[in-house]
């Protein structure tokens, strides 16, 4: 009786632990990376551009205090310019889970911004090679793909 009791309580623990060892952060608790978002405000659809260019160093960012960790790119454009790319939230996806790493080649659509006088580029789509593509932004609103319902996003992968 008294094994069967602690093995409930070590049961317990671990289901109320779990999520904060693991980092996790809930999809409704999005960290500041939400479509409504002061974050998301810097995405001016309107402005969209595109570069291409090599993945110099993979790294995790947050844009803005307060904002949970999120994956960025330095990517070189040429000898004389490396960007900053923010790609997404960590807990929505990493370069190893999208399959991206150091030397890769790619291009990139999104928006410049500003934020806090750096000028970064809001990555709406990544494209490596002729087969291979992440996206994550609607290109005309900014509209995270995190924040979308599944039915969206399933409209959004008949249209690729």
């Amino acid at each position: 009786m008294i094994r069967q009791k602690k093995y409930e309580l070590i049961c317990t623990l671990f289901v109320l632990l779990l999520p904060n060892l693991s980092g996790a952060v809930n999809k409704n608790e999005s960290g500041g990376w939400e479509k409504g978002s002061r974050y998301n405000a810097y995405y001016k659809a309107d402005e969209t551009d595109s570069f291409k260019g090599e993945i110099v160093e993979i790294l995790e960012v947050v844009p803005l205090k307060g904002m949970s960790p999120g994956l960025a790119l330095s990517v070189k454009e040429s000898p004389e310019e490396t960007i900053l790319v923010h790609v997404c939230p960590l807990w929505y996806s990493n370069a190893q889970k999208i399959g991206i790493k150091k030397g890769d080649q790619i291009k990139i659509k999104g928006a410049w911004a500003e934020i806090d006088g750096r000028e970064v580029f809001m990555a709406s789509k990544l494209k490596k090679g002729d087969f291979w593509e992440f996206k994550v932004r609607l290109t005309k609103d900014g509209t995270p793909f995190w924040d979308m319902s599944s039915e969206e996003l399933s409209k959004e992968k008949k249209q690729e």
